[in-house]
C-alpha cells in the first residue's frame, strides 16, 4: 500500500468517526442517529449491549442466579489504569439538569476496563430511564487530557423492557453455582432433609435445562468412626439416596454415576464435614476427572 493511500484511508476513518461521534475530542458516545441497545436473551443470561463508536461497548449483564452487573469494554486502551469518576450527566438536549456523581470506580488494563456491581448498575439504569447520560471520566493513557465515555439513553427503554421480561424467565442458578454441591448427613444417617431436597431440586432444574450437561457424579463419603465395612455401606446408602432422588425427579439414569468411598477422602479433621454426598456436573467437552476427595469440599450454592 502506498503512503498516499495510507494517509487517505486514515483521513477517511477519522472523518467517519467524527460523523458517528458528535461529542468533543476525547469524548466517546453514540449520537442520535446511531444509538442502539441490543438485547440477547436466554434462560441462562440476559444482556443489553450498547456500541460506543470509536471506543468499544457497554453491557448490562444479568446471569441466572446472580444480580445485574455493568461492564465497559474497550477496543483499544484509551484510559490509564486507576480511579475513574462515574457520573450521570445531562445530555446536550437537556441543559440545566443536575449531574449526579456516583463515585469512583477502578479502571483496569485489558479489554474489560470497568466492572460495576449491582447497586451502581441500577443507578446507571435509572439514569438512562430518566433520560440522562451515564459517563465515565478518566485520564488518557497517552497524555494528561481526560477521556470521557458516555452512554446514550436513546432507544434504551424498549431494550430495558425486553431485558426485564428476559430476567423473569432466568433459571434460579447458573452452572458455576450448581456444578459442585454438597449434601451433609448426620452420623450414621442417609436421610435427606427438606433443605437437601430443595438443593437437589435446583440441580434437577438446571440439568434438565442445559443439554450440554452429560454426566452427574454422585459420591458418598463417611467419617472415620466405625468399621471400614460399616462405612462402605453407609457411603453407598448416602450416594444412592441422592442419586435416586435425582433420577426420580427426571434426570436420566444413564447420566448419573454413583460411587461410594467410605472414609477414604476426608476433607476436614471435623468428622461432621466428612459425612457427605457430593454432586458434580460435567459438561460435554470438559475434561473427565476423578473428583472424589476434591469434590467433597464443594460448598454448593451461593445465594
Amino acid at each position: 500500500m502506498s503512503p498516499l493511500l495510507r494517509i487517505a484511508l486514515s483521513l477517511s476513518a477519522i472523518g467517519l468517526m467524527a460523523v458517528s461521534n458528535p461529542l468533543p475530542a476525547g469524548s466517546y458516545g453514540a449520537g442520535l442517529q446511531n444509538s442502539q441497545w441490543y438485547l440477547s436473551e436466554s434462560i441462562f443470561d440476559c444482556a443489553l449491549t450498547h456500541d460506543i463508536p470509536g471506543y468499544g461497548r457497554a453491557v448490562f449483564s444479568h446471569r441466572a442466579g446472580e444480580n445485574l452487573q455493568f461492564y465497559l469494554e474497550a477496543e483499544v486502551p484509551l484510559m490509564r489504569a486507576g480511579r475513574g469518576m462515574l457520573a450521570v450527566e445531562a445530555p446536550a438536549w437537556r441543559p440545566g439538569a443536575d449531574t449526579r456523581k456516583l463515585g469512583y470506580v477502578d479502571v483496569e488494563e485489558g479489554r474489560r476496563v470497568v466492572s460495576v456491581a449491582y447497586p451502581e448498575s441500577m443507578m446507571l439504569v435509572q439514569g438512562l430511564l430518566d433520560g440522562m447520560a451515564p459517563t465515565l471520566t478518566r485520564q488518557s493513557a497517552y497524555g494528561s487530557d481526560a477521556v470521557r465515555v458516555r452512554l446514550s439513553n436513546i432507544n434504551f427503554k424498549p431494550g430495558y423492557q425486553g431485558y426485564r421480561q428476559c430476567v423473569s424467565t432466568l433459571l434460579p442458578v447458573n452452572y458455576d453455582q450448581i456444578r459442585r454441591s454438597r449434601i451433609p448427613f448426620a452420623s450414621g444417617s442417609a436421610r435427606l432433609s427438606d433443605g437437601d431436597r430443595k438443593r437437589l431440586d435446583l440441580i434437577v432444574t438446571y440439568v434438565l435445562a442445559d443439554s450440554t450437561v452429560e454426566l452427574v457424579f454422585v459420591d458418598g463419603h463417611t467419617d472415620r468412626i466405625g468399621s471400614r465395612i460399616q462405612n462402605r455401606a453407609i457411603s453407598e446408602d448416602r450416594a444412592r439416596v441422592v442419586a435416586d432422588y435425582l433420577i426420580d425427579a427426571g434426570i436420566a439414569e444413564d447420566q448419573v454415576i454413583v460411587r461410594a468411598h467410605a472414609d477414604q477422602f476426608p476433607v476436614s479433621r471435623n468428622a461432621a464435614d466428612n459425612r457427605r454426598t457430593t454432586i458434580r456436573l460435567q459438561r460435554q467437552g470438559e475434561r473427565p476427572e476423578m473428583q472424589q476427595a476434591e469434590g467433597g469440599s464443594g460448598g454448593g450454592f451461593s445465594g
